[in-house]
């Protein structure tokens, strides 16, 4: 567990954040805690408590108790619960957001982006009644009849990142709870508050005591959530690192697992490309959020030295010009979670000149004025960046944008599917040909034609490839409802008043 609270660096009490257990806020006042801060002004906003086994097995037994019922409600009451919680969620979008900037530190416009791409999780499964509907087939055998439903598990956990804290949680616990699991949400400690505003709002809707529930914590209290018997399912998003061990432990305790990890997405601009458009687009997934995005680009592939001359052209003015500060302003970027983490994207680029990569833009020493012990780094961009180099092949997960120079399609299609991670990837050009086979030909989940980043709708389902990924399911949409569901096969035959007598062979169709 982390030690206690570090002093406080402010006059004023920093509020202390509450777990949800059973319906209700639950405080904890012994025990260890962390501080929660405001990256923006490294201010102290909130102390959290961290918890323990003991409070995961509260939680767990008040889900469990809660599970029968909710199990049986029908899935359209249980949709329009959901329903109420989607107008909840709309109707207070802009408080929501407002949650995420003071704790995460991106933008408000950015932070309104992540709660709408939430909402369409919600309205997905909205539709579950027609997502349960399993399928039938008369006469099977003579007089015999078969089909299938989908039930719930039980009592599923989430386990979420700092970079997504209202978003990523929303593509797990509708789902699950619509498809009638009981949840128990670990959130990140770095920004936890939202997932109490999304408990707040489910209560309002009308879900039951105990359906949903947030459990704040470290490592402790995600051990205790793999190894808990009465947990069926866990859903994991973060680096891969922390996936790998996710999986593997999940799966030794005999749990389904979906855990999702790190990335180095690829943006590969063609000689053919709008390279005003490209360049646009690189700015905005590279360096939107701080570079603190899962699907954000991180790595640009120019092909032909001409193609990379004028895209650091185009980049270089664009990134020194970036509007950096608080994400309540009119800013395009905001801090970095901790400073502890700003620390260490600014020693990859410290890297990355040792590598010998050249520093087009150096954003290392970015001060904000009036800001000066918040959490901000300028944006950076590399050029003549080379595969073997640890600012290519690590995540770095912040606003540093490396570019490779390749001399053809072949050389840059060889150069994605050789990396370790497999997460997301887009391609930039006029040329169909090229776009239909790069679709083929790429080892990637996720993939964007002239789109930079190509996250599906709720509708579909998001999930990377190779170390991208850990486990047989992508997240959300159909792929969401059959992880948190299994199948059951029903053969059923009613008897008459003829008797055939025992038999002894395999049963078939014939």
């Amino acid at each position: 567990m982390n030690a206690a609270v570090s002093p406080l660096d402010h006059a004023d009490t920093p509020s202390a954040i509450a777990h949800y257990i059973n319906g209700a806020r639950r405080e904890q006042h012994d025990g260890p805690h962390s501080p929660v801060y405001n990256p923006a002004t490294g201010v102290q906003t909130g102390t959290l408590p961290l918890g323990d086994a003991e409070l995961v097995n509260e939680a767990v037994s008040a889900a469990s108790a809660a599970f029968p019922a909710w199990s049986q409600t029908p899935p359209i009451r249980r949709a329009r619960i959901l329903f109420k919680f989607r107008q909840l969620v709309e109707d207070n979008a802009d408080k929501l957001a407002a949650q995420l900037t003071a704790e995460h530190g991106k933008t408000h416009s950015d932070a309104l982006g992540e709660v709408t791409r939430g909402l369409e999780v919600i309205e997905f499964a909205c539709g579950i009644p027609h997502l349960l509907k399993g399928e039938v087939t008369e006469n099977v055998g003579a007089q015999i009849d078969a089909w299938s439903v989908r039930q719930p598990l039980g009592v599923v956990a989430g386990i979420t990142p700092f970079n997504f804290p209202a978003m990523v949680p929303l593509w797990m616990f509708p789902i699950a709870i619509a498809c009638g699991n009981c949840f128990v949400l670990k959130p990140s400690e770095r920004d936890p508050s939202a997932s109490l505003l999304l408990a707040d709002w489910l209560a309002e809707a009308g879900l039951p005591p105990g359906v949903f529930n947030v459990v704040h914590g470290d490592k402790v209290a995600v051990d205790a959530i793999l190894a808990h018997p009465e947990i069926q399912a866990v859903s994991f998003v973060g680096s891969t690192a922390i996936a790998r061990y996710i999986y593997e432990t999940g799966c030794r305790f005999g749990k389904r697992v979906q855990a999702l990890g790190g990335a180095k997405n690829h943006m590969v601009v063609m000689p053919d490309a709008d390279l005003d458009q490209a360049a646009d687009a690189l700015m905005g997934a590279g360096y939107g959020s701080a570079g603190e995005r899962c699907m954000a680009i991180s790595v640009a592939v120019a092909v032909g030295d001409a193609t990379a001359d004028a895209l650091i052209e185009k980049l270089a003015p664009q990134v020194r010009a970036l509007k950096i500060g608080p994400g309540d302003g009119e800013v395009d970027m905001g801090p970095l979670i901790t400073r502890a983490h700003r620390d260490k994207v600014r020693g990859y680029v410290d890297l990355g000149v040792a590598e010998g990569a050249e520093l087009v833009v150096d954003g290392r020493d970015h001060v904000v004025a009036g800001c000066e012990d918040g959490f901000f780094l300028g944006g950076c961009l590399f050029d003549r960046v080379q595969p073997a180099m640890r600012i290519y092949r690590e995540e770095i997960f912040g606003p540093v944008l490396c570019l490779l120079r390749v001399q053809n399609y072949e050389e840059a299609l060889a150069l994605i599917n050789a990396h370790e991670y497999g997460n997301g990837v887009a391609l930039f050009t006029r040329d169909g040909d090229a776009a239909r086979n790069f679709v083929q030909r790429v080892q990637v989940g996720m993939v964007g034609i002239n789109v930079p980043i190509p996250v599906p709708n709720a509708f579909h389902s998001f999930g990377g490839w190779k170390a991208s990924l850990f486990g047989d399911h992508h997240v959300y949409g159909p792929e969401g409802v059959r992880f948190y569901t299994r199948l059951k096969a029903v053969t059923a035959r009613w008897p008459t008043s003829i008797r055939a007598g025992a038999q002894f062979v395999m049963p078939t169709g014939g």
